[in-house]
């Protein structure tokens, strides 16, 4: 093993570039090295029992994955008109700490994740570059856990709360989906939990440590067996984790908790399934963003201005769903209900924000099949509500006065760090939508499909701080929008498809961004109007050998009204939002991914070509401009070699500069990262103990670089660094 590790330490210090064009061969040329498969494969890999001995000469055969995300029955994903990954975790990447939803869909081409480093914000999510400049969780993408919405009805995901620990599998569209699933324009994220064991009761546990943090969890599952002719299939899962430290950068405490359980059984033919989530972070440090010259110097350091002002956050979050689904063989029919709440304390540079958030919603689908009319006919049907109110009440921030300051109208109690009101307000979001889609069987294994979605989504303002000095800023607003789709795939040969789709997508503000104005002013922003998309998309999926699988999608989406983000100024940390005119994205994806006896790899580019077309901010014009926050070239690789109960996985990630400001004068430099881990499993009988020790460490070259940069930032401050590099042992220990 120890060879293993050293001829890939090597062989990534002899390749590593000083460019990104260099880059990109040397990522190529290491993704040869143990020809793999990526994450749309994990399923398959999956499946080998990572606790025994493999044979040498053992390879698993790539096999087309079935999908749900599409809200149909399970589907080929050679039949659909969309670009689909679907991928185990841990499946070709093993011991994935499960830190971050980066680490998790690394190598998902179109995939773009910006993990902060900052435990007060959630990782930036981006598919073809929608929800890159997001400022708060993540935006324009729908994100999902079971089917279960984890998006608000304004289209905002706090994903702080997401149990990593037990999810099994992720699923994946790339592109609009609008006309399923509304008010997103990216695509969607449909993280799926880990299936129970098969035993009655089974014991797994991880920890690790590394880079200030400590991260521990266990979990236990188990089938119960069922002597019932009614009842069948009974099963449960349940996961603690606890997450504590404090971070790689200055001001960066962690302090977490995590708690999620399902349970599940087949009742009298119906599929009946309950889940709970717990979240508390008592305390979430925000360390803040850096200019170019602290970067370069320490990219440890915090925002000084966020240590003085004590930003941070508090969060509690809660939520319980049921689950309900019945399938025949020419009949399915789906529902789901879901209730929530979140409590937010959450201290800022220009204000101290409270918000105490219920959340209530529902979906039902229904699905038929048929051959009455010559060709296989499929049709689905279904709807959605959900309703969202937050109470909000907004503080002036004081952390900075002195206890020995006098009492001011801003800060009237001394030493107090909450001082007067600045705004106080209950706000409503309810979403409805209602979609259908066919598709149709014809000769030569060609399937045509239609899709079409109307969504409404209401907006309400109550003002409860009215004085004399300030007037109601009550207020209330409608967007609605209809969303249809036309897509095509002509299955070529048993492992070969070829797809197009022509879709449309709206994209609301949320209420966050209606309500956050520059002028400050409570109340609802009635210029801002809602992102509208048009898409056309064509791409091939084939399968080679049982080995090889690749994927290639093209696309080209043309964008009204794109949201845009800018930091307010004379106001740190305060984001308002303005509608740029056109924009157009052209890109392409690509990836490959290859299993041979000794291992898997894989490797995935994407090249986005994003400009505004039209867009002026006063005598200003930015059209012809780089959208910022997006890098015009990615690529991501990634090799796992396996010995007997041995690994060792390298991951690398290059990608090119970024734009920073709509003017594109701020540029945050193009990088390349490479993450190195290994370890080993063992199994002891009869017990079936398994212990699985592993060692890594990330950034192993301890690169510089800014993972994300805040658009239209003020103080020049732009840069929010990637890790630097740290080294981490995690056990792993299982029993049966």
């Amino acid at each position: 093993m120890h060879k293993l590790v050293i001829r890939s330490v090597q062989t990534i210090r002899h390749l590593f570039p000083c460019s990104f064009a260099l880059c990109v061969r040397a990522v190529g040329l290491a993704s040869v090295l143990a020809g793999a498969a990526p994450p749309s494969l994990g399923a398959q890999r999956a499946a080998r029992d990572t606790s025994s001995t493999r044979a040498k000469d053992s390879v698993t055969a790539l096999r087309p994955v079935t999908v749900t995300v599409t809200r149909d029955a399970a589907r080929s994903s050679l039949e659909l008109p969309f670009a689909i990954t679907r991928f185990a975790i841990d499946g070709t990447r093993p011991a994935q700490r499960r830190a971050s939803i980066g680490e998790l869909l690394l190598g998902v081409a179109g995939v773009q994740v910006q993990d902060r480093g900052n435990p007060s914000q959630d990782a930036r999510l981006a598919i073809r570059g929608f929800g890159a400049r997001s400022a708060f969780g993540v935006r324009g993408v729908r994100v999902m856990r079971d089917g279960v919405p984890l998006t608000l009805p304004d289209g905002q995901t706090p994903t702080d709360w997401l149990d990593l620990e037990s999810l099994g599998t992720v699923e994946l569209v790339r592109g609009t989906a609008a006309a399923l699933y509304g008010n997103a324009a990216g695509g969607v994220v449909d993280f799926r939990s880990r299936e129970p064991a098969t035993v009655p009761g089974a014991l797994d546990a991880r920890v690790w440590g590394g880079g200030g943090l400590l991260r521990s969890s266990v979990s236990a599952s188990g089938t119960v067996p069922m002597h019932s002719a009614t009842v069948r299939d009974a099963g449960w899962l349940a996961s603690f984790t606890r997450t504590n430290g404090k971070g790689a950068r200055a001001w960066s405490r962690l302090d977490a908790t995590s708690v999620f359980a399902r349970g599940m059984a087949t009742i009298a033919g119906t599929r009946v399934e309950v889940q709970a989530t717990h979240y508390d972070t008592p305390r979430a440090e925000n360390t803040g963003a850096l200019t170019a010259a602290e970067l370069s110097r320490d990219p440890t350091l915090p925002d000084s201005l966020n240590v003085t002002k004590r930003s941070r956050k508090a969060v509690k979050q809660s939520q319980v769903a049921l689950l309900v689904s019945r399938s025949g063989a020419a009949h399915d029919v789906a529902a789901t209900f879901f209730t929530g709440a979140r409590s937010l304390d959450n201290p800022l540079a220009f204000a101290i924000v409270g918000v105490e958030r219920s959340v209530v919603g529902g979906s039902l689908r229904g699905g038929m099949r048929s051959n009455r009319f010559g060709w296989p006919l499929r049709l689905t049907v279904g709807g959605d509500a959900q309703n969202q109110g937050d109470d909000r009440v907004n503080f002036e921030n004081c952390a900075d006065v002195s206890a020995t300051a006098p009492a001011s109208t801003r800060c009237p109690t001394v030493a107090a760090e909450r001082g007067a009101y600045r705004l106080d307000q209950r706000e409503e979001v309810l979403g409805v939508g209602a979609y259908a889609r066919a598709e149709v069987e014809a000769p030569h294994q060609l399937f045509a499909s239609v899709a079409v979605r109307r969504d409404r989504v209401a907006f309400r303002v109550r003002d409860h701080f009215v004085t004399n000095t300030k007037a109601d800023d009550s207020g209330d607003r409608t967007l609605s929008a209809t969303s249809p789709m036309f897509g095509l795939v002509w299955r070529a040969r048993p492992m070969l498809s070829f797809y197009a789709n022509v879709a449309t997508a709206f994209e609301t503000p949320t209420v966050t961004e209606l309500t956050n104005q520059d002028n400050g002013a409570a109340g609802l922003n009635r210029t801002l109007a809602p992102q509208l998309t048009q898409t056309i998309e064509t791409g091939m999926n084939a399968f080679i050998g049982g080995r090889v699988k690749l994927e290639l999608a093209a696309f080209r989406a043309r964008v009204q009204d794109e949201l845009v983000a800018f930091d307010v100024p004379n106001q740190p940390g305060r984001r308002a939002f303005r509608n740029a005119g056109h924009t157009t994205r052209t890109g392409i994806e690509s990836s490959t991914q290859l299993v041979v006896p000794f291992g898997d790899a894989g490797l995935s580019y994407s090249w986005s070509r994003f400009r505004f077309d039209t867009y002026n901010v006063g005598t200003a014009s930015y059209a012809g401009k780089r959208i910022p926050g997006v890098p015009e070239h990615q690529l991501q690789a990634w090799s796992t070699v396996r010995h007997h109960s041995w690994f060792t996985t390298i991951e690398a990630t290059a990608v090119s500069r970024v734009t920073a400001n709509d003017a594109g004068t701020v540029l945050a430099s193009g990088y390349a990262v490479w993450n190195w881990r290994a370890g080993f499993a063992t199994v002891r009988a009869p017990r079936r103990l398994a212990i699985e020790p592993v060692v890594g460490i990330d950034n192993v070259f301890d690169r510089h670089f800014a993972s994300s940069v805040v658009v239209n930032a003020t103080r020049s401050r732009y840069y929010e660094p990637g890790l630097v590099r740290r080294l981490y042992v995690a056990v792993r220990t299982r029993v049966q």
